[in-house]
């Protein structure tokens, strides 16, 4: 499938890449402007300009090497989510941005209980200092089985987010971690948009009806680069178990979906894990990210989940028709 011939939800399909714009107002506060597959005009406006691509990959620290970062760039992705909440210092994703030359590095997630927002901004202004539009800071509340303190978890994040506006980071640099309808709401008022973990297309076209056109949609999407069902089944499965289908959080939002408890039960259905974690060949696992874009995403994070991801990331990037740098 060609990325120039996919929809997306919009009036626009081009997938070339989705741009934040930030503006400064009359009282000096930033207030975004974003284009890109809405269809609204592109352009330097001035201020920060944060252009995640169409597509991106999620990976955890462990994997992303100098090496890895290098070739993911000159592939053509947008941007690198670094995942496992990463510490609040951030020294992974300066090292990341060092190593690189454009592509932007966002985190999915700095876990807000993990790390207090006086930290968290100090490395967001010295991070974009030296890196200026190549870093967006991705916030989320994480779960209750791992967290001690986890008690009033949208007023936590609230507060979190009223802290890091008196310290100056904007709204429009930072992204939260987002599944039900509160705090998908939240994130169009109080930040540049969602990025929702371990969905399917439907909870993105969900997600876009409550965020309406102008907020960043940013799901990751597992893929499994195999074509034998039961192979990839066996890469995906312990990955989703373990730990999400322990955590109430995404078994809330499954249940949303319409997933049952039989789909739920034994480490999940080979329908529920099929539709998590897409396998197939490249075709099959462009259409597993293309399908979020078709939904109304702009942006998706890709995680493959083979233990050597590059060979699924160049057949995906050859798939899409990525522009190699």
């Amino acid at each position: 499938m060609r990325a120039s011939q996919c929809g997306s939800g919009r009036p626009d399909g081009e997938l070339s890449r989705f741009t934040l714009r930030i503006r400064r107002s009359a009282a000096g506060w930033p207030t975004a402007r974003k284009h890109g597959m809405s269809g609204r005009p592109a352009g330097q406006l001035g201020g920060m300009s944060i252009e995640l691509g169409k597509v991106g990959i999620h990976q955890l620290p462990s994997g992303l090497t100098p090496e890895v970062a290098t070739e993911v760039e000159a592939l053509g992705y947008g941007a690198i989510w670094v995942s496992g909440s990463p510490p609040g210092d951030l020294g992974v994703v300066e090292q990341l941005l060092d190593t690189t030359g454009h592509i932007v590095i966002a985190t999915g997630i700095v876990n807000v209980w993990q790390d207090d927002a006086a930290t968290v901004g100090a490395s967001w202004h010295r991070i974009t200092a030296r890196h200026p539009n190549r870093f967006l800071l991705g916030l989320g509340i994480g779960n209750p089985e791992a967290t001690r303190e986890y008690q009033q978890p949208y007023a936590k994040l609230v507060s979190y987010l009223d802290q890091l506006d008196e310290l100056q980071v904007p709204a429009e640099g930072r992204i939260l971690a987002a599944l039900g309808p509160r705090v998908l709401r939240l994130s169009a008022e109080r930040a540049a948009g969602a990025h929702p973990y371990l969905v399917t297309p439907e909870h993105t076209r969900r997600a876009r009806q409550i965020l309406g056109a102008g907020p960043l949609l940013a799901p990751e999407q597992k893929l499994v680069f195999e074509t034998d069902p039961e192979r990839a089944r066996a890469i995906a499965r312990p990955r989703v178990q373990n730990p999400f289908l322990g955590l109430a959080n995404y078994v809330s939002n499954l249940r949303r979906l319409g997933w049952t408890d039989a789909d739920l039960a034994g480490g999940g259905s080979d329908a529920l894990i099929d539709a998590l974690a897409v396998h197939g060949d490249a075709v099959a696992i462009a259409h597993g990210v293309t399908a979020h874009l078709e939904a109304g995403a702009d942006h998706v994070a890709a995680q493959v989940l083979n233990p050597d991801p590059l060979p699924a990331l160049r057949a995906l990037a050859g798939q899409l028709q990525l522009t190699r740098r």
